[in-house]
């Protein structure tokens, strides 16, 4: 059972960044396409953005792009999401997703346990 553990997130001011993290125990965590998608109360999860094995690719959702950056380190096991500009709509439940073999994160394999992020404003 491949186990995603979130951290980093919290309560911000509109305006300001936080920085999300999750740890992977995937044994060929560099086999994995990763992802992170959010859950807003009262509505469906929606992805945020992914990124392929390797890093280099990437996809945002619309409402992501400019503000927001996947990255990841094989090596950690780690994947991050650098939140920037955060707005009030922001505010969701964030997800840690792993999708086998994925360039783009369709349907994830595995979540993790979530964390909340609350963007004041």
């Amino acid at each position: 059972q491949v186990q995603l553990v979130e951290s980093g997130g919290g309560l911000v001011q509109a305006g300001g960044s936080l920085r999300l993290s999750c740890v992977g125990s995937l044994r060929t965590f560099s086999a994995y396409g990763m992802g992170w998608f959010r859950q807003a109360p009262g509505k469906e999860p929606e992805l945020v953005a992914s990124a392929s094995w390797s890093g280099d690719t990437t996809y945002y959702a619309d409402f992501a792009k400019g503000r927001f950056t996947i990255s990841r380190d094989n090596a950690k096991n780690t994947v991050y999401l650098q939140m920037n500009s955060l707005k009030p709509e922001d505010t969701a439940v964030y997800y840690c997703v792993a999708e086998y073999g994925a360039t783009r994160i369709r349907s994830p394999d595995n979540w993790g346990q979530g964390t909340q992020v609350t963007v004041s404003s």
